[in-house]
């Protein structure tokens, strides 16, 4: 599989979607992390009977969206599009899980470590809500 590199701008007063480098930068790490994730057998079982390529689609309008993008994520919520996972086991073991592919993602990508930090920190800020607590 052939891997992209990322290049990241460092302009302060763009948005975190601009400064990963867009859409394709942001389809790169997404299409990535789903590679991982779903060789994960701690993960594996959330993603049965799932479409990989219309979830890794959602995904990318999602983190477009979060990330200051031209992009509108419309579909649910993160407690509601994660309830029925929590509902089959989802817990922070998981989330820890998916979160570390993340980070190794970018770092893997190039993706300067100021901006791994800061996806980072959205990311951690988001567990509640995907545990539904």
């Amino acid at each position: 599989m052939e891997r992209h590199l990322i290049v990241a701008i460092q302009d302060s007063s763009s948005t975190l979607y601009e400064r990963v480098g867009g859409k394709s930068a942001v389809a790169a790490v997404v299409n990535l992390l789903y590679d991982r994730i779903i060789k994960d057998p701690l993960l594996l079982p959330f993603f049965d009977g799932i479409d990989v390529r219309r979830q890794k689609s959602k995904q990318v309008a999602f983190l477009s969206t979060v990330f200051g993008g031209p992009t509108r994520y419309s579909g649910e919520d993160l407690r509601q599009a994660h309830s029925h996972l929590v509902a089959r086991g989802l817990n922070d073991k998981h989330f820890n899980a998916v979160a570390g592919h993340l980070q190794s993602t970018l770092e893997e990508l190039s993706v300067p470590a100021t901006l791994v930090e800061e996806i980072m920190a959205i990311v951690e800020s988001t567990r509640n809500d995907v545990l539904n607590r």
